[in-house]
C-alpha cells in the first residue's frame, strides 16, 4: 500500500460530547499518512477548546477552521474548497461517530484498486462507501444498515436516490478535482445533501464502489443531523416527513437541473443525457407523465420504493 495521505474532512457543530472519541478513533488508525482538516459550524459549547486540545497535543496533524454556522452541506463544501491539494485521499467525516480501526487502510486499499483497473495509466474519479453499523448513544450495537443494494449503485439511481452514507465516503483527489473545479459555481441550495451530489456527479464521469462491511460505528442519538433507519417503520415515517415538508418544491429535479447546467455539456454516454433531459423537462399532463415513465431507466433500490417514484411522477410531486 502507498504512503499517499488521506485528508479526513471533517464537520463540528456543538459536538463537545462526542468529539473526543471520535477524534481518537482516526488518530489511532494503523494507517500512518493521515491528517484531519476541521471546520467548525459556529459551536457555541466547548467543542472548539476540545477540538484545540488536540491540535495542540497532535501538532502537524490536525487543522481546525473556526467559521459562523452556516449548515451542513456549505460546511463540507467549505472543506472541500480547503483541502489538502497534494493529498491523495480524502473522506467526509462526522463528529459524534467511531471509525472502526481497519477504516483508512480498507478505503485507500480499495481507492487504489479502482485507479489501477483503469488502461493506460488513466486515473478516475473515484469514490467508496459502506455499509455502517448503527448504535446507541453508548456505542452498543443494534443493526447492520444499510443492507447491500438491490442494484448496483449508477447514475439512474443517483438521479432519485442516495444510497452514500456521507459519514463512510472516501474519495481520491480526481474526484475532489471534478467537484472544486468547475466552470460556474454550484448553487448550493439546489443540492439535496453533499454526498449525495458526489454520488451523482462520480456516478456519471467516475467510478462508485459498494462496500458491505461497515467501517464506522454510526451512533444514534437525539441530536442527529441525518440518521439511519433500522426499521421499516422508520423509513416510511421519515419518507412521509420529507413528502409533507417538500411537497411543492421538486428538489430532485432542481437537483438534476443543477447537475445539468454544471456537468451537462460532459456527458459522453448518450442513455446518461436522454434520462437526464426526461427527467428535468416538465410533465404538463397525464399522457406526458405516462410517456416519461415508459421510456424511464432510472430506479430506486426496492420494489415498492419504485412504485412510490412512479406513483409520485403521475401525482406531480416530482
Amino acid at each position: 500500500m502507498s504512503g499517499r495521505t488521506m485528508q479526513v474532512l471533517l464537520s463540528t457543530y456543538n459536538g463537545e460530547k462526542y468529539i473526543g472519541d471520535q477524534l481518537d478513533s482516526i488518530l489511532q488508525q494503523p494507517y500512518e499518512h493521515i491528517k484531519v482538516l476541521i471546520r467548525d459550524d459556529g459551536s457555541s459549547d466547548n467543542t472548539v477548546a476540545i477540538i484545540e486540545n488536540y491540535c495542540n497535543r497532535y501538532r502537524g496533524r490536525i487543522q481546525l477552521l473556526k467559521g459562523k454556522n452556516i449548515g451542513v452541506i456549505p460546511s463540507f463544501w467549505t472543506l472541500m474548497q480547503q483541502a489538502d491539494q497534494k493529498a491523495a485521499y480524502f473522506c467526509f467525516c462526522d463528529q459524534d461517530d467511531v471509525w472502526m480501526s481497519d477504516k483508512t487502510v480498507r478505503a485507500v486499499h480499495q481507492l487504489e484498486k479502482m485507479e489501477q483497473e483503469q488502461p493506460y495509466g488513466i486515473t478516475i474519479p473515484a469514490m467508496i462507501f459502506t455499509a455502517t453499523q448503527l448504535t446507541d448513544a453508548q456505542l452498543n450495537p443494534t443493526v447492520i444498515w444499510p443492507g447491500k443494494p438491490a442494484r448496483e449503485p449508477s447514475f439512474y439511481n443517483a438521479l432519485i436516490q442516495n444510497i452514500a452514507v456521507g459519514a463512510t465516503v472516501s474519495f481520491n483527489y480526481q474526484t475532489l478535482r471534478l467537484l472544486m473545479n468547475t466552470q460556474d459555481d454550484v448553487n448550493l441550495s439546489n443540492i439535496q445533501m453533499h454526498d449525495w451530489w458526489m454520488y451523482l456527479v462520480i456516478s456519471s464521469m467516475g467510478k462508485v464502489q459498494f462496500d458491505p462491511q461497515p467501517s464506522i460505528y454510526y451512533r444514534q442519538h437525539s441530536n442527529n443531523a441525518v440518521g439511519g433507519e433500522a426499521t421499516a417503520f422508520q423509513k416510511v415515517k421519515k419518507k412521509w416527513r420529507s413528502y409533507k415538508k417538500h411537497r411543492d418544491q421538486k428538489l430532485l429535479v432542481r437537483q438534476a437541473q443543477e447537475f445539468q447546467k454544471i456537468y451537462g455539456a460532459q456527458l459522453t454516454n448518450q442513455s446518461m443525457i436522454e434520462q437526464l433531459q426526461a427527467f428535468v423537462t416538465p410533465r404538463t399532463d397525464f399522457a406526458a407523465k405516462l410517456k416519461f415513465l415508459r421510456k424511464c431507466r432510472l430506479y430506486r433500490q426496492s420494489f415498492i420504493e419504485n412504485l412510490l417514484f412512479r406513483f409520485l411522477i403521475i401525482i406531480g410531486y416530482i
